[in-house]
């Protein structure tokens, strides 16, 4: 008895060594903490640096008011008399009202200052437009360092694989998104949200590339294969659901650091999973020779794909930078509605992942991919009155 509870815990990891489920449960949770941190930056970011560099700037500028207010005041001020009785020109210093004649004042004062801060209140989300427009721009290359990195070492991670198989790159990518996270979580600069950016870029080619192909090369069968994407493609389209309004609500009501810390957490979790069922002999290298990129790129179908892929992606890789500055900018939009706007999106492509998965074997893949892409054109039109 005692020595089969001893055993079990080492049966278990057989079994799940030789699962293939486990391995889908696997990658589902890395594509969802990857795109889950992708998205959830979304709303942090520009809310993150318009409160603390603007803060930084007004900060500034009040003290040399102030500097230049106390100034005037304790400066005293002087007129000149011309007197006709001695032709001479006399030099008086003006003291300032009393006490008396402020307070007779105060009555007549107060209506316009309470209208001059009622109006400020309400055309709060039109100052500082300059300083939006900037940080604009700021922001969209902020989180498109994270797709160029991506870009340039993922050619480099497929040629990998074959070589020492999908077990490494797979922790490899944990371990980089798990800096990263924690970078995300207490970087207080746009320079050091760059550089975790641009890391989790890295980690994201590890995880997304030998974790598609641990799938490729454990589903053999075209339908089987095809279900298993849907289902992985899943956990990337639930972590764009839930990112960016578990990102704003976080940030408005916690703090910052609450939900990177979460998401570390979890990835601590995805990586001891990884640890404990996945093994190198297990998803051994491939006994051919990888097929060259420049042969692959001449392949129309990977191109079609690609391109797709591209194009699909870039109207939300748009409405990332733009819409929740645009939405402080002209709808005054507190923290964490900025973030609940992307939710019709993630929803529908939750939906679609699943749905078009099973629906691609009987309608077929160029259809879907073409009424994608139709689609996609239409709601961007869309968005051209706004």
């Amino acid at each position: 008895m005692l020595r089969a509870v001893r055993d079990a815990p080492q049966h278990w990891l057989q079994e799940g060594r030789e699962s293939r489920k486990l391995v889908l449960v696997v990658v589902f949770v890395a594509l969802l903490l990857d795109n889950t941190l992708l998205t959830v930056v979304v709303p942090i970011v520009p809310t993150f640096l318009y409160n603390t560099e603007l803060k930084e700037v007004n900060t500034s500028l009040h003290l040399s008011t102030a500097t230049t207010f106390q100034h005037a005041l304790t400066s005293p001020a002087f007129s000149t008399i011309f007197s006709f009785f001695d032709n001479n020109t006399m030099a008086v210093e003006e003291s300032a009202p009393s006490a008396t004649t402020w307070t007779n004042a105060t009555s007549s004062t107060i209506a316009p200052l309470v209208t001059e801060a009622i109006s400020s209140h309400k055309n709060n989300c039109l100052q500082h437009s300059e300083f939006l427009e900037e940080e604009n721009i700021r922001v969209g290359l902020l989180f498109a360092s994270k797709a160029v990195m991506q870009l340039l070492v993922n050619p480099f991670v497929g040629p990998l694989t074959n070589r020492i198989g999908y077990h490494i790159p797979m922790f490899a990518g944990f371990v980089i998104m798990f800096l990263s996270t924690l970078m995300f979580a207490f970087s207080g600069t746009y320079t050091l949200l760059f550089v975790a950016r641009t890391l989790q870029g890295i980690g994201s080619s590890f995880s997304s590339v030998a974790g598609l192909g641990m799938l490729a090369s454990v589903y053999t069968d075209d339908y089987e294969r095809g279900r298993a994407m849907g289902i992985a493609l899943g956990g990337l389209a639930l972590g764009v659901l839930v990112g960016a309004p578990f990102g704003s609500v976080m940030y408005a009501f916690v703090g910052k650091s609450a939900p990177f810390l979460i998401l570390a957490f979890l990835a601590l979790l995805d990586g001891a999973l990884q640890f404990c069922i996945l093994q190198p002999s297990k998803f051994s290298p491939e006994s051919t020779k990888g097929t060259p990129l420049l042969t692959l790129l001449k392949d129309p179908y990977i191109l079609v794909a690609a391109g797709s892929i591209c194009f699909a992606n870039m109207g939300v890789a748009m409405l990332e930078p733009t819409l929740p500055i645009w939405m402080m900018q002209t709808m005054c939009s507190p923290e964490w509605q900025l973030g609940l706007a992307f939710l019709p999106a993630s929803i529908s492509y939750l939906i679609g992942t699943n749905l078009f998965g099973v629906l691609a074997n009987k309608m077929g893949r160029w259809l879907c991919s073409l009424i994608g892409m139709v689609v996609v054109g239409i709601s961007l039109l869309c968005w051209l009155p706004s």
